[in-house]
C-alpha cells in the first residue's frame, strides 16, 4: 500500500474525464438536434453537409425568382388582355364606320373613340413594368412596322447554377408598334371614311394577332416556370432529407447512448470515492503500530 501516490484514483479520475466530455458531447448533440456540430464531429460528412446547404439555398432562392417571373409574365399578360379588349373595341368601331348607314357627323364620334383608345393603349403599353422594370419597349420600333418586333430579351435565374437560366423575348408595343399608325410609324390610322375604315380593319386584324402572339409568349413562359418550380421544389425536398440524414442527430440511438454515459458516469464517481478510501486504510495501520 502506498500513499505518496493515488494511482487507483489518477486512473479513475482520467476515465471520469474522458466519460464527461463524450456525455458533453452527447448533451451538446441532444439538444442543438444536429450530429455534427463541429468538423471534428465528422469532417467528411460536414463537407458534404455544408455543400449540400449551398445547393438547398440556391434552389430555395431559384424558385422565387420563378415565382417572381410568373408575376412578371402575369403583369404583362394581363395588361396585353386589356389591349385586346381595346383593339376588338377598335375593330368593331372599325366596320361601324365603314357601313354605308353611318353619317359624317357619326364617323367623327367613331373617329373622337379611336383617338381615345389608341391613347389608353399607348398608356398601358408605356407603363407596365414588375419591379420598375418596363414589360414592353416603347421606343421607336423597327420601320416598316411588321408586329409583333422582338425588342431584347428578360433573363430569368431559374437554377443555382449560372448555366440555368431561362430568356423571355421583350416586344416593342403600342399604337405605332402595332401597326396602328401605318407602316412608317406616322400616318394615324382613320376612320373617317367607309375606304378609310375598311383599310382599317385589316390593320387592326393584324394588331389583334401581334398581340396574340406576344400573349402567348408570355403564357408559354408562365407555364414553363411553373414547372421550373414544381421540379425546383422536389430536388429542394430530396436534398435537403439527404442532407438531414448525414448532419441531424438520431435522437433515439443518441438518447440511448447518452443513457449509458450518464450510468457510466456515475459508475466513475463511485470508483472515485473508492478509490480515495484505500489509502486511509493506511491510518489503520498506524493507530494500531
Amino acid at each position: 500500500m502506498r500513499i505518496a501516490h493515488n494511482i487507483a484514483g489518477m486512473n479513475t479520475s482520467r476515465n471520469q474525464g474522458m466519460v464527461k466530455t463524450q456525455l458533453g458531447k452527447s448533451l451538446e448533440k441532444l439538444s442543438s438536434g444536429y450530429r455534427i456540430v463541429r468538423a471534428g464531429d465528422d469532417a467528411a460528412g460536414l463537407a458534404i453537409s455544408e455543400g449540400m446547404r449551398s445547393q438547398i439555398a440556391g434552389l430555395d432562392q431559384a424558385m422565387r425568382n420563378a415565382e417572381d417571373g410568373v408575376g412578371m409574365v402575369n403583369t404583362g399578360e394581363g395588361a396585353l388582355q386589356e389591349v385586346h379588349a381595346m383593339l376588338h373595341r377598335l375593330e368593331t368601331l372599325a366596320i361601324e364606320s365603314a357601313n354605308g348607314t353611318f353619317n359624317d357627323v357619326a364617323r367623327e364620334n367613331v373617329d373622337l373613340e379611336k383617338k381615345e383608345i389608341m391613347e389608353e393603349i399607348d398608356r398601358i403599353c408605356g407603363n407596365t413594368s414588375f419591379n420598375e422594370n418596363d414589360l414592353f419597349n416603347f421606343g421607336e420600333p423597327p420601320v416598316p412596322i411588321n408586329p409583333p418586333a422582338q425588342s431584347d430579351l428578360v433573363t430569368f435565374q431559374i437554377g443555382p447554377s449560372g448555366e440555368e437560366v431561362m430568356d423571355v423575348p421583350r416586344y416593342f408595343m403600342g399604337s405605332k408598334a402595332l401597326g396602328l399608325m401605318g407602316e412608317d410609324g406616322n400616318t394615324e390610322m382613320e376612320l373617317g371614311t367607309p375606304e378609310k375604315a375598311n383599310a382599317a380593319i385589316d390593320t387592326i386584324a393584324q394588331a389583334v394577332q401581334a398581340v396574340t402572339v406576344v400573349r402567348s409568349e408570355f403564357g408559354a413562359a408562365q407555364n414553363h416556370l411553373d414547372h421550373t418550380h414544381n421540379s425546383l421544389s422536389v430536388t429542394a425536398e430530396n436534398m435537403q432529407a439527404a442532407e438531414s440524414r448525414i448532419r441531424d442527430t438520431d435522437m433515439p440511438d443518441e438518447i440511448t447512448n447518452f443513457t449509458s454515459k450518464n450510468i457510466l458516469m456515475q459508475a466513475t464517481m463511485s470508483m472515485q470515492s473508492q478509490a480515495n478510501a484505500v489509502p486511509q486504510s493506511v491510518l489503520t495501520l498506524l493507530q494500531n503500530a
